[in-house]
Formats: structure tokens, sequence, C-alpha cells
């Protein structure tokens, strides 16, 4: 990518930014469409982790990746604390790996 092109996404991110809360005041979605939007967040949040989760470039991550995130997941029910659930899901993960599970 070109330095141009970096500078051109940098300075419509910047701008976004500033405008957005800016037209939260001016701007009325009717409540249909504001939870829409919403849950659209959610789903692309979730699908970004399921990519994620269960696929290394363009092959399958193997198990011990979303057993990680699995731990993870279910630490973050139980509503343990933030570092926790990383050094659990990493733990599991690097343990499984160190065990021989792809």
């Amino acid at each position: 990518m070109t330095p141009l092109a970096v500078l051109v996404l940098a300075a419509g991110t910047f701008c976004f930014r500033i405008v957005g809360p800016g037209l939260r005041g001016r701007l009325r979605l009717p409540v249909r469409l504001d939870r829409l939007l919403s849950d659209a967040a959610v789903v692309l949040l979730v699908a970004l982790v399921v990519v994620s989760t269960l696929t290394d470039g363009h092959h399958a991550a193997g198990w011990a990746r979303p057993a990680g995130v699995l731990v993870g997941g279910a630490l973050v029910l139980r509503r343990a604390p933030f570092p926790v659930v990383v050094v659990a899901a990493a733990g599991t993960t690097a343990l499984l790996r160190l065990a021989g599970v792809p």
C-alpha cells in the first residue's frame, strides 16, 4: 500500500471519528434501524471471532485454538477477570499444542 493511500485512509478514519459524535445528537434513526445496526455489529464481531478461531490462513487451525477460545468464553460467562481469561485461554492452547494436539 502506498504512503498516499495510507494517509488518505488515516484522514478518512480521523474524520469519521470526529464527525460521528457530533452527528449522533442531530441524526435520529428509526428505533428498528438502530436495533438492526446494533445487532449487525454483534454479528460481525462474532463472525470475526469464529473465522479467527477456526482458520489459520486458508487452512483449518486445528483443535488447540478452538479449545482455548472455549475455555476463555466459559470464563467470561463466569465473569472472571480479563487477565485470568487471557492467561487461561493461552495456557490451554499452549498445553494442548505441547501435548501434540494440532
